[in-house]
């Protein structure tokens, strides 16, 4: 049975071959013991017992990486997939810094992006070594060795590669590996089980939720009603008299109270009486915002992207369109709320979380508790969900945590766990955004102008990370996508304003994608439309990449594109490219008994380069399809008047149902280029799609989001 579980700061302990891409010279000096492992910088090891154990250096949320990168590890090892398990890595950026970010961290759908060579020549490096070690054991060239299954062999000579481990163990890595060619893959390519599947079906895999620490002390914690309140007068009599509350402290957060379960803690803080200091707070509503926002559209913003002369071409265009669309904050949800357990053991800082950042977040739990960096221990647990919420910039979550825990004393461990309401009206959403677009026609229904301005709030802008999203001016998660587009317009324009706001944004699965296409390709439908062009083959000649068009052509053939759907139904289409994968979607929708939508099947075609399994692929597909639906339809955060949050917990802030998900059918296109992410891109295309088919039925364009405000008929 595969399994996983998490390593203790990259002290791997058990005996045999531990192998990191490169080795230190500690590392080299510890190859003279048969029976000790090589130094932590470890990707790969291989114990007498015959398990393969690859350590993953992102994130289990869902997404896969556990059983992705072991995939390419076991592939180019050539071991038997029976046999692998994979560990997490400790928090430690020399050895297990994300390729792309430069530091540890996932996100951005780069898990398998940034790890594909360097987690392949892992894997090769292994299986030279184990293949050399056979080799040497039975006098032969090294060429001569087979390696498969798990198995080296020469003629009637066999090992294991728990029996070459120790053997292996002193000799020396190669410098450069030779690398499988694709037609030599085993696994790479196929559709391997999930490695943690049997794990979390039995209730066996570890989340932060299920930690128990000696002596632990639960919280719970009550935040300011408006974002920028501030804790003033405390009244804790009603909360200390609950049953199980041992405590109340505030934070700068917010009020902590301390007790022996949750519940209690939950208890007690429904009882707190507190005075807060709204001054500074936001108290904006949202109709507020969207008025000041769709005002600012007017202007051109910060140049992003343009050619030609948009505004002159728009001129004198014979047909034109203009529409301004508006994207509601939106909060990500995961079905584990944020949750971190901290401990102190001797000088050093435990703790327990599934870190999306793990060297940031660290980082920050030290500062806040005055130690070390160094001095801080991670032991990453698997994520019930994130969707972009569980790292942000100033690793606010992390801080809060140590906070408490600090408050406390520090001499006991803390479980401190967010209830659905603190997620829910806690901020750190996708920011509310205005796009306004005009397009324009010539004669011969040809598109000749778009100009296109985008409003919103940066989730960058005075944060420790500025200076990576804001380069001149310019954030780039805000109108990504619309700059850079599939398509080319012979005028265009794309201009952007970062607008300030007290809402603390963030990103949200597959950032600004999630707004840019719904703007980009339901306006470009109605453009298509006034042209006279066919949706399909009027985004053809309007894309540049092959590799679009691909997928494009791909997805229309499969939903059967030109044949009449059945009676009361209607299709519609859309085609996105993000975080470097094409996809394009299909959607079949009928009126709904609630004047909503109901989406029958979505037919997706996605080329993310070659297909490390397929199986995967096709789960966060349809994953990203489900998560955007449900968010299209119904999601929304609202201010109301003085800037409360109107949505709590899922009673009012409503998610897609199991009855409500439609019939997917993914379609991967082969490609033999560099693998890059599915776990953010099959999520932009839905949402136009099914609003390109619902004004095909209806005749109702909708143009501010979710369905359920404005796309009811």
């Amino acid at each position: 049975m595969n399994a996983i579980t998490p390593t203790r700061r990259g002290l791997l302990k058990s005996t045999g071959l531990v192998l990191g891409v490169a080795l230190p010279a500690a590392g080299r000096a510890a190859r003279a013991l048969p029976d000790a492992p090589f130094a932590p910088n470890a990707f790969v090891r291989v114990s007498p017992d015959n398990l393969v154990t690859i350590i993953i250096k992102h994130v289990e949320m869902g997404q896969g990486p556990a059983t992705g990168l072991a995939t390419i590890v076991a592939d180019e090892m050539d071991a038997d997939w029976s046999q692998v398990r994979v560990e997490f890595s400790p928090a430690n950026d020399a050895l297990y810094k994300n390729l792309y970010f430069g530091t540890m961290g996932t996100g951005g759908s780069s898990a398998i992006a940034n790890s594909w060579e360097q987690m392949r020549g892992a894997g090769a490096s292994a299986r030279a070594m184990l293949a050399e070690a056979g080799a040497k054991r039975w006098g032969v060239a090294v060429g001569e060795v087979k390696v498969a299954r798990g198995v080296v062999s020469h003629g009637d000579n066999k090992a294991s590669f728990g029996e070459l481990a120790g053997e292996a163990a002193l000799l020396k890595p190669p410098e450069k590996p030779v690398l499988k060619t694709p037609d030599q893959f085993t696994l790479i390519g196929r559709d391997t089980p999930k490695i943690d599947s049997v794990a979390k079906s039995t209730g066996a895999a570890q989340f932060t939720m299920d930690v128990r620490r000696p002596g632990m002390v639960y919280s719970a914690i009550l935040h300011p009603p408006l974002f920028g309140g501030k804790v003033g007068k405390v009244d804790v009599s009603a909360a200390m008299a609950v049953n199980g509350v041992l405590g109340v402290k505030p934070i700068p957060q917010g009020v902590a109270v301390y007790a022996r379960d949750t519940w209690a803690a939950m208890q007690g803080r429904a009882a707190l009486r507190v005075e807060w200091d709204l001054s500074k707070a936001e108290k904006r509503s949202t109709e507020e915002l969207y008025a000041q926002f769709a005002e600012k559209t007017e202007e051109p913003g910060v140049q992003v992207e343009a050619s030609g002369d948009a505004k002159a071409a728009f001129k004198g265009a014979a047909g034109k369109l203009e529409a301004v669309y508006c994207f509601p904050y939106l909060a990500h949800a995961p079905m584990e709320t944020l949750d971190a357990v901290i401990e102190m053991q001797g000088d050093e800082v435990h703790v327990w979380m599934g870190s999306q950042f793990q060297v940031g977040e660290m980082g920050a739990i030290a500062a806040v508790l005055g130690v070390k960096p160094d001095k801080v221990v991670l032991h990453e647990q698997y994520a019930g969900g994130s969707f972009g919420r569980r790292v942000s910039p100033g690793m606010e979550f992390g801080v809060e945590a140590a906070s408490v825990f600090k408050a406390w004393g520090g001499k006991v461990p803390v479980k401190h766990v967010w209830t659905r309401e603190n997620d829910l009206m806690g901020g750190f959403y996708r920011p509310l955004v205005v796009h306004t677009v005009r397009g324009g026609l010539d004669g011969n229904g040809e598109i000749i102008s778009w100009d296109h301005v985008v409003a919103a709030q940066s989730a960058f802008k005075g944060t420790p990370m500025e200076f990576m999203g804001i380069q001149k001016g310019i954030d780039g998660s805000i109108t990504e996508g619309a700059a850079e587009s599939s398509y080319r317009f012979p005028n265009h324009y794309v201009g952007q304003h970062i607008m300030e706001g007290g809402v603390p944004t963030l990103w949200w699965r597959s950032v600004g994608n999630t707004h840019t296409a719904y703007a980009m390709e339901t306006f470009l439908d109605q453009m298509l439309e006034r042209g006279k062009k066919d949706p399909v083959e009027g985004r053809l000649a309007l894309m540049h990449d092959e590799r679009m068009k691909a997928v494009l052509r791909k997805a229309a053939e499969i939903a059967k594109w030109g044949s009449k759907p059945p009676e009361g139904r209607a299709r519609g289409v859309a085609a996105h490219f993000s975080f470097g994968t094409y996809v394009a979607q299909v959607a079949e929708v009928s009126k709904g008994p609630d004047g909503l939508p109901k989406v029958h099947k979505i037919w997706c075609a996605v080329d993310c380069g070659v297909a490390v399994n397929p199986n995967i692929i096709r789960a966060q597909m349809e994953g990203g399809i489900g998560y955007g639906l449900g968010h299209a339809l119904y999601g929304e955060i609202v201010l109301g008047e003085g800037g409360i949050v109107q949505q709590s917990n899922f009673d009012t802030y409503r998610s897609l149902r199991i009855g409500e998900m439609p019939e997917v059918e993914v379609a991967i296109i082969e490609s033999g280029a560099h693998p890059r992410g599915v776990g953010e891109p099959g999520l932009p295309p839905v949402a136009p799609a099914v609003a390109n088919a619902w004004r095909n039925l209806t005749g109702k364009v909708v143009r501010r989001l979710p369905f359920s405000v404005g796309g009811r008929v």
